[in-house]
């Protein structure tokens, strides 16, 4: 059972996925029953992500749709934060002629950069150099401070695929404008599912998952999590000594290649056991 928002009269809807289709949660979780949450965000904590299931479980089979029937969009729009990683993957860093750092290069993204499946990255005028990157992105699934690396996945909800962008020519004038290079508006792609953590680990640990940036139906750069110089149970414990993490949280694990995009490319983050993310290139005029 994996969360998603798909498109109904107009308006982003929170939904489930699984093996019968899908199913928005307005049609199976009763109304004043006790407070839903208004979008996917809101059922990632324990206590709703339980009823929700129960829910689920006894929805009959009318209810759900088929999936390729589905426009899907962003999961959700507003996390408190967005944390991204740079440099992480070692093959990554070297294509930059920069050494993997020793401590997480991370960075933070507002939620205007936010887009979701088929809504198209929009190059700015200021860059004749922007890249898209495929990325493992996980997601807190509740409140989580202080946590060491041996307890930190208990802390993650699950995981997604996303396609970060770069303004690589920004960035490559200065590296301290890592955070304008990083915050155009579409420059965070996510979705369209959520996958819960449980799920994923039942065919093996995180790190034997393969990230793949793939450009106009060519996989152009890929590798497996357990390249990552700072894996996911790292990130998390690393950030969250530095500040709390809230559930909705999301942590973009950083890329094993960054492709240089244009208009009318089509680009897709590929990571079997979560999913497949397609979008497509706009150059503003």
């Amino acid at each position: 059972m994996r969360l998603a928002s798909v498109m109904r009269d107009g308006r982003p809807t929170a939904a489930v996925v699984e093996s019968r289709g899908v199913v928005t949660i307005d049609s199976v979780v009763p109304d004043g029953a006790t407070p839903a949450p208004a979008d996917a965000m809101g059922w990632i904590e324990p206590a709703p992500w339980t009823r929700l299931a129960e829910a689920v479980a006894r929805a009959g089979d009318d209810v759900f749709t088929d999936s390729a029937a589905e426009t899907f969009t962003a999961p959700y729009r507003h996390p408190r934060k967005i944390w991204g990683i740079g440099l992480n993957y070692r093959e990554h860093a070297a294509d930059l002629s920069e050494s993997a750092p020793e401590q997480p290069a991370s960075f933070i993204k507002g939620d205007h950069t936010i887009i979701g499946p088929d809504e198209p990255i929009v190059v700015p005028r200021q860059s004749e150099r922007t890249t898209s990157e495929a990325e493992l992105g996980l997601i807190i699934g509740r409140l989580c401070r202080d946590v060491e690396e041996s307890e930190a996945l208990d802390y993650v909800w699950g995981v997604t695929t996303i396609l970060d962008q770069t303004a690589e020519d920004i960035l490559r004038l200065n590296p301290r404008f890592l955070t304008r290079s990083k915050n155009f508006p579409s420059f965070f792609c996510f979705g369209p599912e959520l996958v819960p953590l449980e799920e994923v680990l039942r065919s093996g640990p995180l790190e034997t998952l393969e990230v793949s940036t793939i450009v106009n139906g060519t996989d152009r750069r890929s590798n497996t999590v357990a390249n990552m110089t700072h894996r996911p149970a790292s990130l998390v414990s690393f950030h969250s000594k530095m500040m709390p993490l809230f559930p909705g949280d999301i942590i973009s694990t950083g890329t094993p290649g960054a492709i240089v995009v244009g208009d009318g490319d089509r680009v897709a983050a590929s990571i079997p056991r979560v999913g497949q993310l397609r979008t497509s290139v706009t150059v503003q005029r």
